[in-house]
This record gives C-alpha cells, sequence and structure tokens, in this order.
C-alpha cells in the first residue's frame, strides 16, 4: 500500500506556504555541518530535544523547499538536492526521492510554477532546478524564471571551483542558463520586491550573495532562511558557523542582525534546513535568542 505525502503548510496573512520535504539528512550531516553544535551545547538548550537535536546532542538537518503563491506568482524558494545527481556527498548522490510527486500534491506541478527563487548557488538548493531528459539535463520549471543575486552569480563565475562543484554548475545551473531562464537580480541593502508580498533581503556571508526572502500579507510576515541560519542551535549561539561558509564574519553578523531584528515580533522564520516543526517566532532566551515553534495550520494527505 502507497502512502500519499503529508504536506505541512503556514498561513501568512492570505498566503499559504508548503513545506515540500525532499530528504531527512543522516545523522552524521549536522555534526559535519556545524562542527561547534557539540553535544555539551546541545545539552545547555533542553529546548532543542527533540524536535531539533535527538537525545545524544546530534542536530537534525532536512532538505526541503517552500512553495507559495504571492502576488499572483505560483513561487517555489529553492530546490533541493535532485534525483539522479553525481555527487561528492554519498548523503546527495543518485538520490531517488518522491520530491515531485509531493510538489505536484501541494498543487505545484513542474509545469506550473512561475518563479523559482534560488536563495544561493550551493549543490543542495539547487538540484531539481533540472531533471534527467534524454541522456542530459533539462529545466524542470520550464514556464519558470529562475532567480538569484547577480552578486551570488558572479561570484561563482570568477570562483576556482574543484570538479564536484563545476559538475553541479554544469547539471543544475548551466541547462537553466542555456534555456535563458536565469534571471540576475540587484539586490541592494534594504532588499528589493520582487512581486507583492515577495521581497528579496540580502543576507551575505554563507555565500556572498546569498539571500533570504520575505513573504507579507496585510499585517503578517514571514521570512524563509535559505542558509544564513541552518538550524536553530544558531539562535541560541549565534556564533555557531557553518563548515560552508565561504565568509564566517559576515555570516555571523548577518544572523545576529537578522535575529535581532526579528525577535519580539510576530514574523514566522521557516529554517530552509530546519527539520520539522520547521517554522517559529523568535524569542528571547538568556544573552540570546531561541526558537518558538509555530505547528503547521494544515498537514493533509494529498
Amino acid at each position: 500500500m502507497t502512502t500519499s505525502p503529508t504536506l505541512p503548510s503556514w498561513t501568512v496573512g492570505g498566503i499559504t506556504v508548503h513545506r515540500i520535504d525532499e530528504t531527512a539528512l543522516p545523522p552524521a550531516t549536522g555534526p559535519w555541518l556545524l562542527p561547534e553544535a557539540t553535544p555539551d551545547i546541545i545539552a545547555n538548550e533542553d529546548w532543542l530535544r527533540p524536535d531539533f537535536a535527538d537525545a545524544e546532542g546530534v542536530v537534525r538537518v532536512d532538505s526541503h523547499s517552500f512553495a507559495l503563491e504571492a502576488g499572483g506568482l505560483r513561487v517555489l524558494v529553492d530546490t533541493g538536492i535532485g534525483n539522479g545527481k553525481p555527487r561528492a556527498n554519498p548523503a546527495w548522490n543518485g538520490l531517488a526521492t518522491d520530491y515531485l510527486e509531493r510538489l505536484t500534491t501541494a498543487g505545484f506541478a513542474p509545469d506550473s510554477v512561475d518563479l523559482v527563487i534560488l536563495t544561493h548557488l550551493h549543490t543542495d538548493h539547487v538540484g531539481w532546478n533540472t531533471h534527467e531528459r534524454g541522456g542530459g539535463w533539462a529545466p524542470t520549471f520550464p514556464n519558470a524564471r529562475y532567480l538569484t543575486a547577480r552578486a551570488e552569480r558572479e561570484f561563482w563565475a570568477g570562483y576556482a571551483m574543484d570538479e564536484p562543484r563545476r559538475q553541479m554548475f554544469r547539471d543544475s545551473v548551466q541547462p537553466v542558463e542555456d534555456a535563458g531562464l536565469l534571471d540576475l537580480v540587484d539586490v541592494p541593502d534594504d532588499g528589493v520586491e520582487v512581486a507583492p508580498g515577495l521581497r528579496l533581503l540580502p543576507t551575505p556571508g554563507h555565500t556572498p550573495g546569498h539571500l533570504a526572502v520575505e513573504l507579507t500579507s496585510g499585517s503578517a510576515r514571514a521570512v524563509i532562511t535559505g542558509d544564513c541560519v541552518h538550524h536553530p542551535v544558531q539562535f541560541a549561539r549565534p556564533g555557531i558557523g557553518s563548515c560552508a561558509d565561504i565568509d564566517p564574519d559576515m555570516a555571523e553578523n548577518t544572523r545576529r542582525r537578522l535575529l535581532a531584528s526579528l525577535v519580539g515580533t510576530d514574523t514566522l522564520v521557516l529554517g530552509t534546513h530546519f527539520p520539522p516543526p520547521t517554522a517559529g517566532r523568535v524569542v528571547k532566551h538568556g544573552r540570546a535568542y531561541r526558537l518558538e515553534p509555530v505547528p503547521p495550520t494544515a498537514a493533509s494527505h494529498g
């Protein structure tokens, strides 16, 4: 018997944000990604367990996208790891997930997506940009504009990539560029609105052109983090960085600024790698913050 996927969603005013699950990442991912998030640190932050860390104090990390409608557009934020991609990381190599089925069940069939926002051009955020077709890689969302920061694409254009990263660009970025579907956006310090209720916020450090995505509807507001915050432990310890941060100092400063701007507000924070419950609000906690979880407003089966 086949079980239909569960589709968690959150309501932000008139916007419904769907979490499109790809895969839970192996337990070793957390210590690799956030090496300073040790079990001793987790033990001092009881609120992280059991949802965001296991009983041994190992942080949990997921891969998912967010799908929503805003400003008359059907939008996907980040595209995960992708299926069948040759990857150096064994957890990402040759995946065969039901991601597209989940996306379609949520009401976002690939042909219906208008806009794909890429918070940055890392392997686990661009994989479903393309899918295998005829022995090559073709855009998965042929009717969409793919959008990322100009600073992001220009950085990688001048970066001395290793072969695994060149492979990722060959199979997941260049086919979109070759199809004329990639738009590069200049993102000023105060952000840029790309559609009514949909704004890109500059959050550099993890990568030079990293973006967060702000949603507004009426008085309601949400922020999709991308990788400027990888895990809720960074609310309590903003100095904990990722092994993949290109500029760790800038990444920390960005994280501190973002959290300080959100604490005590009703803004819903949706973490791109946060395991369930995935979303919450920033509240004061000692000398820093914690995430106060907000459960999905809907978790139906398709």
